[in-house]
């Protein structure tokens, strides 16, 4: 009665798959073991001691993107998303890894991302789509294109024949100019048409001038970053989306569908759903609650099954908590209703509200402390007198932190004032 595939009983016509993974019950977390699982996923365990660019690659593959961000006020965020990870690590590692190496790219993850030169084939659907996605905004800027054809092709080969080139280098040959007011890329007709053209795929940043990763971009044909992978055959959506979703999911630990769909390829995952009920039903992943006095959070929840060990670590305390400051762009943190849920802690950046109705600071780092976040840092750096100023510290509610939680997290101030290169700290942690 029996084949490879099926059991049938002809009597009651009952069909078994024997290949389909048993049905388990569902693992049951606590908070603080889902917390410790989201942080051990992004890899903020206690730093490696003198990490090497591999690490730093490695780190990079792991939490999958560097959101990019410009405001140097401490230092820019691509920059301190691997700091809270490895500890004082090289930054000119990330140069060389883009710009030598050319492991990585920029291009549009959850924002303006650092991401995997392997990765392109992700991405590359978005690249297409954005030629034909809708909104009045998107109709403005094809009409623009439309019009400056000519302008494109022209600009496109000057770059193939000439190779990278800064955008002062390129002639604008537009024919309708740019008639909106935009903070858009910089402005011109040539900054305008590059970013349109990064955003479809067909350039990108090829080098970037300037002190602590600079804002003065180099920009090349896609193919002088990636290479052949460039001329790859477009692969099959549904296996994108699944590997989009698996690294999504190795990223977050515990994870929701709206979590997923919100961190890596933001809002970029047709028919995760399906994708999800695969991962599951191939064990794949494992089915989550997690559950407090109050009853079951909401969910449902997902695990990768590569996870797995690290959670039996976590439950033998063997996991290696440290204090550290996070980039407000920090990966953790970026899905601010996730961090809200997960750690209780509510975070908005308050970089463009005005001065006087601010209530933490410009420039506000969380402070990472093992698996909860106990408040946060309101740092500046001084890059002329070398001096970082700290001008507030404010402890979450019921955090009454004791002499070790003070002293850790003056040390990680100071680990971050050593990475920045400052000579003295202004303002001792006294809060």
């Amino acid at each position: 009665m029996l084949n490879s595939d099926i059991a049938l009983s002809s009597c009651h016509k009952t069909y078994v798959r024997l290949s389909s993974p048993p049905m388990t019950a569902p693992l049951v977390l606590t908070p603080q073991e889902a917390r410790r699982l989201a942080v051990i996923a992004q890899q903020l365990e206690a730093p490696r001691p003198n990490p090497t660019k591999a690490d730093l690659l490695a780190t990079i593959a792991r939490i999958t993107c560097l959101q990019i961000d410009p405001i140097n006020v401490v230092a820019r965020t691509q920059l301190l998303v691997p700091f809270s990870r490895l500890g004082p690590y090289d930054p000119a590692d990330l140069e060389a890894l883009l710009w030598e190496d050319r492991a990585l790219f920029e291009y549009w993850a959850h924002a303006a991302s650092i991401v995997l030169a392997d990765d392109f084939a992700i991405f590359q659907p978005q690249m297409r789509e954005r030629e034909v996605a809708g909104g009045v905004w998107r109709q403005r800027v094809r009409d623009w294109q439309a019009a400056n054809r000519s302008f494109q092709q022209a600009l496109l080969d000057e770059l193939a024949r000439r190779g990278p080139l800064y955008a002062e280098e390129i002639e604008s040959r537009a024919v309708v100019p740019w008639p909106y007011p935009s903070n858009w890329g910089s402005g011109d007709d040539v900054g305008i048409m590059l970013e349109v053209l990064w955003l479809r795929g067909y350039v990108t940043v090829t080098r970037r001038r300037g002190n602590g990763f600079g804002l003065k971009k180099q920009w090349g044909l896609m193919a002088h970053q990636v290479g052949d992978r460039v001329h790859e055959p477009p692969a099959d959506r549904h296996a994108l989306v699944r590997r989009a979703a698996e690294r999504a999911l190795l990223a977050l630990g515990p994870a929701r569908l709206r979590d997923v769909r919100r961190y890596f390829t933001r809002h970029n995952y047709p028919g995760l759903a399906q994708v999800l009920a695969e991962l599951r039903a191939e064990g794949v992943t494992v089915p989550v609650i997690i559950r407090d006095d109050g009853g079951d959070w909401p969910g449902p929840w997902h695990l990768h099954r590569d996870l797995l060990p690290e959670l039996e670590r976590a439950q033998r305390g063997e996991w290696q908590p440290q204090t550290v400051l996070l980039s407000p762009f920090d990966n953790l943190i970026a899905d601010r209703d996730r961090t809200e849920l997960l750690f209780n802690f509510f975070y908005r950046s308050e970089i463009y509200t005005p001065a006087a109705k601010r209530v933490y600071g410009y420039y506000v780092m969380p402070i990472l402390h093992g698996e909860r976040i106990i408040g946060r840092v309101d740092p500046r750096m001084n890059r002329q007198e070398g001096r970082l100023t700290v001008n507030a510290v404010h402890w979450e509610p019921g955090v009454e932190p004791d002499k070790g939680t003070r002293i850790s997290v003056e040390q990680a101030v100071v680990a971050l004032a050593n990475f920045l290169g400052a000579e003295s700290i202004q303002y001792p942690l006294s809060q």
